[in-house]
C-alpha cells in the first residue's frame, strides 16, 4: 500500500460546511413530517458517501464540495450539509469554516483508540457468549464463514463485509443493547481499516479466515477463554499491521495494552 495514504490531514485543506452558499430556505408551512423526511434523506446521503470514503472510491485527501456533490448524487445541499456534519462528527473529513473539505488521512491515534476499545469490548462479548450458542446459531456462523470465503478478494467488497459484520455480530449475540450499540459503532469506525489492511498486507485475506475459522471452533468447544484470547489477537493483528504499513514510527500503546490484558500474549 502507498505511502501516500498517510498523508498528514493536519497538512489538508478542510470545509466550512456552510463556505458555498447559505442554507436552502425552508418553507414556514413545512411540518414534522416533511422535517422527517428531510432527516431520511440526509442520513440516506450520508450513508452513500460514507460507503464511498470506507470502500475507497473517495480517498484519503480527496476533495468534496457540496455544490458538486450534491448535483452527483441528485439531491439538494440541505441534506448534503447534514450529510458533511455527520462525517466530521465521524471523523471521515476534515470541514472548517472558510475551507474545502477534505476525507481524513489514516490517523494512527483514532486506530488505536478504536481497537484498543473494540478489543476490550469484544472479548468480554465472546466471553459471554461462548456458552450461550446454539447449534442453530454455529450453523449460520459456518455458512457465513464459507459465503466470506468465496467473496474474499473477489469485486463485491460490500457483501464480504456485511458477512463480516454478521460473523462477528452472532460470535457476541449475548450482550444487551447497550453494549450491542458500542459494538456496532466501533465494527463500522473499524471498517475503514480492515480495507486498508485487505489492500495493502499481502496474505492478510488468508490470515483472517484462519483466525476466523479459530474462533468458530473455540466457540463450537463452548471455550470461552480460547475464544477470547483468539478474538482478541485477531483485532490486534488487524490494528497493529495497518499501523505498520502507514504509520511504523508510531506506539500503538492502546492496542498493546488491551492485547495484553484481553489477549494473554502478542500476534
Amino acid at each position: 500500500m502507498s505511502r501516500s495514504r498517510n498523508t498528514s490531514s493536519k497538512d489538508q485543506g478542510s470545509a466550512d460546511v456552510g463556505s458555498e452558499g447559505q442554507a436552502d430556505s425552508v418553507p414556514p408551512d413545512e411540518g414534522p413530517a416533511v422535517a422527517a423526511g428531510g432527516r431520511r434523506l440526509a442520513l440516506d446521503v450520508h450513508g452513500r458517501l460514507r460507503n464511498m470514503i470506507l470502500s475507497g472510491e473517495l480517498p484519503p485527501g480527496s476533495v468534496l464540495l457540496q455544490a458538486e456533490m450534491a448535483r452527483n448524487l441528485g439531491v439538494s445541499r440541505t441534506p448534503m450539509r447534514e450529510a458533511f456534519r455527520l462525517l466530521q462528527e465521524e471523523g471521515l473529513i476534515d470541514a472548517r469554516p472558510d475551507q474545502r473539505a477534505r476525507v481524513r488521512a489514516v490517523d494512527p491515534e483514532d486506530l488505536d483508540a478504536v481497537y484498543g476499545a473494540r478489543i476490550m469490548l469484544e472479548t468480554l462479548a465472546v466471553s459471554m457468549t461462548a456458552r450461550s450458542l446454539t447449534a442453530e446459531d454455529l450453523k449460520r456462523m459456518s455458512d457465513v464463514l464459507q459465503r466470506m470465503q468465496e467473496l474474499a478478494g473477489g469485486d463485491r467488497p460490500d457483501e464480504w463485509h456485511a458477512a463480516h459484520r454478521e460473523f462477528h455480530r452472532i460470535a457476541t449475540r449475548a450482550v444487551g443493547p447497550h453494549l450491542r450499540r458500542m459494538l456496532v459503532s466501533l465494527g463500522e469506525h473499524s471498517d475503514r481499516y480492515i480495507r486498508l489492511a485487505q489492500l495493502g498486507v499481502p496474505g492478510s485475506w488468508g490470515r483472517a479466515h484462519a483466525d476466523h475459522e479459530a474462533l468458530l471452533e473455540a466457540l463450537r468447544l463452548s471455550d470461552a477463554t480460547e475464544a477470547a484470547r483468539l478474538i482478541a489477537r485477531h483485532l490486534a493483528r488487524t490494528a497493529l499491521s495497518v499501523l505498520a504499513d502507514v504509520a511504523p514510527e508510531y506506539e500503538p500503546a492502546a492496542t498493546r495494552t488491551a492485547l495484553g490484558i484481553a489477549g494473554n500474549g502478542q500476534p
